[in-house]
């Protein structure tokens, strides 16, 4: 219900078994938001007899009972209950790497640190090995068919 820009709203009975837009049982009132202040019209004793009946209102619809003024409105869910604004995140900022003061001292700071770094390299991929026994699975998973297709490959070159 409404039109581009002019929203309008109908308080309807509906199986739940039944989709969200399909057939109403019975239209109970309408809510037109645009109006100042917002218009709320909610058959009341309709209402009461569907709810007497087992029907349970949407969190939505226990608003509008509850701006409509309609006595014997149910608590709003837990869920439903006003939620309070988050927190604005904040984003971590990458340290900048300073500048050397020249190429020559660098190269010779490069040169001095790869042993350390080869060493650094080795325990880590180490430390990896024995963290993820599953990479290791699929990876010999992965070399019994690497091994087919090498020990297929010399069999043509014998054929020929």
């Amino acid at each position: 219900m409404g039109a581009t820009k002019r929203p309008s709203y109908r308080v309807v009975a509906i199986d739940s078994r039944r989709s969200r837009d399909g057939r109403a049982l019975e239209i109970l009132g309408f809510y037109d938001p645009l109006t100042d202040p917002a218009t709320v019209q909610i058959d009341a004793e309709r209402l009461k007899s569907w709810m007497d009946n087992g029907a349970t209102p949407s969190d939505t619809v226990v608003r509008l009972m509850r701006q409509a003024g309609i006595p014997g409105v149910p608590p709003l869910p837990v869920s439903a209950a006003p939620k309070k604004a988050a927190a604005p995140r904040k984003k971590a900022k990458a340290p900048k790497a300073e500048a050397a003061p020249s190429a020559v001292p660098a190269a010779t700071a490069v040169a001095d640190e790869i042993p350390a770094e080869a060493e650094a390299a080795e325990a880590p991929a180490e430390a990896e090995a024995a963290a993820a026994p599953a990479t290791n699975e699929i990876e010999s998973a992965e070399a019994p068919e690497a091994d087919a297709a090498e020990a297929a490959a010399p069999e043509t070159k014998d054929a020929e």
